[in-house]
């Protein structure tokens, strides 16, 4: 069944519609859909076009159709419809009869594919967060490991000054946390939500589209209906963001492979991530690492392909859009595939470090400490790089490293060196002399990588994902939520009032499964308190409660609370995050009276505590430049 039929007298031709439809890929975007439309069936209520009993309906069998798409998500693909849109609106109007076609009141296929795709890129972006995070804590973990390492440094592929395997790391880590806050830059600029534009012009009906936003989890609704419908730029930053990484990626892997190689032998790569030749049994290819290299391209080619579709493409919404989602698919899938990767080849590398010190040794790579020697001499450094270059070629010459000629063979060169010279020509000397920040000398690698876990550490590493909460998520967050009820650590909620409450929430996965809740309820006073804080037994200790207070935090900012507070028998817990203890007294007569309503027979150990939003600001700013 198509949409759109009731203007044509005729059948579109078979090849037309292979040509046309999206459902071979867009079946991706099923949950955005269905969640999309549980929010407009509220927003449609609130404008009195569905009573509350035809909501509850829509919602209900919404809900049983996300249920069954997240357990088999292929299971659309077996449908002959145009596109996710069209399946899911036969899908529930096979449930709910007439009343599903009462849901598209007001809304286009454009500003809901623009939602769709958009709660996508926020859930997938959050993901690839999560595995830059695990390579980047990878990488401080090998470099921590490696510190003393030697390992020679190249420029244009020849031997240039001596470096540490942990110097190394931390170069690598450097580009993956500029990819990181590439990442963070394009979700905070991606968090709008289109719903409510229409085709072009906007929906004929009064609804609250703020509301409707935060429903949603965005930050706030878009504000212009032509370019809330045509705005593909988080595509493009998001496969622009794909791409610099896989320039990133890409760069390590060749270093590597070239580690990796029998001329090198600096490393061997795990047997996890190798594999052999089906001719020579000796061989141990880098595979994965070629892979990266290789899958470079294909990321690469899904932005350029993007940004030509988009070229001079006029207002509003085009056909041609719908070329957006393959490539950004395939584009994030490969980049998350190869950060995964990446990780993995990192695990249990064995580094040859005999290997690499004999190369540092070699291709004199202490000519320019020789020369820096030269200059405390007295001498000019354009002279002095004269006399290394001289000495240099004596001793390729001669075939000894420059360390192993004589006080009588130097003087040759230079009146002015003396037996002072050898120990500043030491592979150790060489690494200590370069002092200055960002330097390779042990006591800077060790100042680097203690702010690197310090940065890392004040970021969420877990492997948490965090989100607005869902209905189908009631029944784990009333789980959760009256375990440390009976517990004495919380209030208890029943499932009718969390259910009334969801779009307060917000929740963390881990592993899929959602393993904690937390809730923001403002009142009409102006101020806010957190409720409901609770993490799935056996999960506590992974960062989850503070990552879902800060969430909070963060969201009470955006709405303009002046005043946050928490009733707590943990007060030790939120101090940490800026709460400072405050007087019941304190708070308004309202708030007292609707507190009132949640009081437990532990409500008398509890203790207040309110965060004063400049002081977390600073403590932010502070845990930032640690």
């Amino acid at each position: 069944m198509a949409l759109w039929g009731g203007r044509f007298s005729q059948a579109a031709d078979v090849k037309f519609k292979l040509f046309n439809d999206s459902l071979r890929f867009d079946y991706r975007l099923a949950e955005q859909d269905i969640i999309g439309s549980i929010a407009w069936s509220k927003a449609l209520q609130s404008v009195k076009i569905l009573t509350a009993d035809e909501q509850v309906r829509l919602e209900g069998a919404l809900n049983e159709l996300l249920t069954s798409v997240q357990a088999n998500p292929k299971q659309v693909l077996l449908s002959d419809a145009e596109d996710i849109h069209s399946w899911v609106e036969i899908q529930l109007i096979q449930r709910v009869g007439d009343l599903g076609k009462k849901l598209h009141t007001g809304r286009s296929r454009n500003d809901q594919v623009a939602t769709d795709l958009k709660l996508w890129c926020k859930k997938t972006a959050q993901e690839l967060v999560v595995h830059l995070d695990r390579l980047e804590a990878k990488l401080i973990e090998l470099a921590r490991i490696h510190q003393s390492v030697v390992l020679p440094g190249y420029t244009h592929l020849q031997r240039a000054q001596p470096v540490t395997f942990s110097h190394w790391c931390l170069a690598y880590l450097e580009m993956l946390e500029r990819d990181h806050s590439r990442l963070e830059d394009c979700l905070e600029r991606l968090d709008t939500c289109p719903l409510g534009s229409g085709a072009l012009a906007g929906t004929g009906y009064p609804m609250d589209r703020t509301a409707l936003a935060h429903s949603l989890g965005f930050k706030r609704a878009t504000r212009n209906s032509l370019d809330s419908v045509s705005d593909r730029d988080h595509v493009v930053e998001l496969m622009s963001c794909a791409t610099l990484s896989m320039v990133h990626l890409s760069r390590m892997a060749e270093d590597l492979i070239f580690y990796n190689s029998g001329e090198a032998g600096f490393i061997e790569m795990s047997d996890q991530v190798t594999s052999g030749s089906s001719l020579m049994p000796q061989k141990k290819n880098p595979d994965a690492m070629e892979l990266i290299r290789g899958k470079s391209g294909r990321v690469f080619g899904s932005l350029a392909a993007m940004l030509m579709t988009l070229k001079a493409l006029p207002l509003a919404y085009n056909k041609d859009m719908q070329e957006d989602k393959e490539g950004l698919f395939d584009a994030l899938d490969t980049w998350g595939d190869c950060l995964e990767m990446a990780s993995m080849a990192l695990t249990d590398l064995k580094v040859n470090e005999e290997r690499t010190k004999e190369a540092a040794q070699g291709g004199y790579s202490n000519a320019t400490e020789l020369a820096d020697y030269l200059v405390a001499k007295g001498i000019p450094f354009r002279e002095a790089h004269h006399i290394v270059g001289v000495a240099v070629v004596f001793a390729i010459e001669k075939g000894v490293p420059l360390e192993d000629l004589s006080v009588a063979e130097f003087k040759e060169f230079s009146d002015v060196i003396e037996d002072d010279v050898y120990p500043t020509l030491t592979l150790e000397a060489t690494l200590a002399a370069r002092q200055a920040q960002g330097g390779v000398s042990p006591t800077q690698v060790e100042f680097a990588l203690t702010e690197a876990e310090q940065r890392l550490a004040a970021r969420n590493t877990s492997g948490i994902v965090i989100r607005a909460a869902r209905l189908t998520d009631v029944d784990r967050i009333e789980s959760m939520v009256n375990h440390w009820a009976d517990k004495g650590e919380n209030l208890p909620r029943d499932k009718a009032d969390l259910a009334q409450s969801v779009a307060e929430f917000a929740v963390t996965e881990l592993d899929g499964k959602v393993t904690g809740c937390a809730s923001v309820h403002i009142y009409d006073t102006g101020l806010a308190e957190i409720r409901s804080l609770g993490v799935e037994p056996g999960f506590e200790g992974r960062g989850q409660g503070s990552a879902l207070v800060e969430l909070l935090v963060k969201r009470a900012e955006k709405l303009a609370i002046k005043r946050l507070f928490v009733l707590t028998r943990m007060p030790e817990f939120f101090m940490k995050l800026g709460f400072s203890p405050e007087s019941k007294a304190t708070m308004p007569e309202k708030v007292l009276k609707d507190c009132a309503i949640f009081v437990s027979e532990h409500a008398s150990d509890e203790k207040a505590l309110e965060l004063n939003f400049k002081t977390s600001m600073l403590l932010q700013k502070d845990m930032g430049k640690s």
